[in-house]
């Protein structure tokens, strides 16, 4: 599996962790930053642009870290065709993937150690999406509001 992979400062011994562990375990990683620990580094700089390369690489999944993951899952998810998840444990990242179809796992560096994050990677890479009707259904709303601003229509 290719995985993009993007943080910041706060979440930089994590990122260079799990750009080995992914190796190790056979993924193909791109690193897009930081190359360096900068404590003043923004998170949108690098978060972005793994977003994007997720979104112009189909076959791929993404990994964005910060010290909490908020602001990096909300950057994430401005990328058009993103849709994001902010795990705190494998059955949030797990669930992200089969019933969201999430293609970028948020993780917060200070909420998270690194043994947990490697669960909730592992998970996230290898869930499928379930393909359900009612998944689906909720995922066509929202790309539907993200294209052109339709709202779903009202129950009843």
């Amino acid at each position: 599996m290719r995985i993009h992979i993007g943080g910041d400062h706060a979440a930089y011994e994590l990122q260079r962790d799990l750009v080995t562990w992914l190796g190790e375990e056979g993924h193909e990683v791109i690193d897009h930053g930081p190359a360096g620990y900068d404590e003043l580094d923004d998170y949108p700089v690098f978060v972005l642009r793994a977003a994007e390369a997720v979104a112009d690489d189909p076959d791929s999944l993404g990994i964005v870290l910060g010290g909490s993951g908020n602001g990096e899952q909300m950057a994430a998810n401005k990328v058009t065709g993103i849709r994001a998840a902010l795990a705190y444990n494998v059955e949030l990242a797990q669930l992200s993937r089969e019933h969201n179809d999430a293609r970028v796992l948020s993780i917060g560096a200070r909420m998270n150690t690194v043994e947990e994050a490697h669960e909730m990677v592992r998970a996230f890479v290898s869930t499928e999406f379930s393909g359900a009707d009612r998944h689906q259904r909720r995922i066509d709303m929202m790309s539907a509001y993200e294209v052109d601003g339709t709202l779903p229509d009202l129950p009843g």
